[in-house]
């Protein structure tokens, strides 16, 4: 089983910035992807940005260029700067990974709540 732990979360007013962080533990072989998804109230969950065991990464458009992931894969961890926040940013974050154990499986996090507001 994979383990996904997310932290940094909160609020923040328009323009302000936050960083979260997820760290996968657990008995795995590998993490392939790792990325970050957010649903907001009443809307469906969707993706946010991703990353490969390679570093490729790609993004959701309404974040580009505000957004940026990165991943450390000695430590199994995956970071989400956020810059530029606006309202439209609230909601829920989560953290994803697709692991490989016995198995190629798809786990999340707890979530983590991301609210901008003045």
């Amino acid at each position: 089983q994979v383990q996904l732990v997310e932290s940094g979360g909160g609020l923040v007013q328009p323009g302000g910035s936050l960083r979260l962080s997820c760290a996968a533990s657990g008995s795995f072989f590998s993490i392939e992807t790792m990325g970050w998804y957010r649903q907001a109230p009443g809307k469906q969950r969707e993706l946010v940005a991703r990353i490969t065991s390679g570093n490729s990464t790609n993004y959701a458009d309404s974040v580009k260029g505000r957004f940026t992931i990165s991943r450390d894969n000695a430590e199994n961890t995956v970071v989400l700067q956020m810059n530029s926040l606006k309202p439209e940013d609230t909601a829920v974050y989560y953290c994803n990974a697709v692991a490989v154990t016995v198995y190629k499986g798809i786990y999340w996090g707890q979530g983590t709540q991301v609210t901008v507001s003045s």
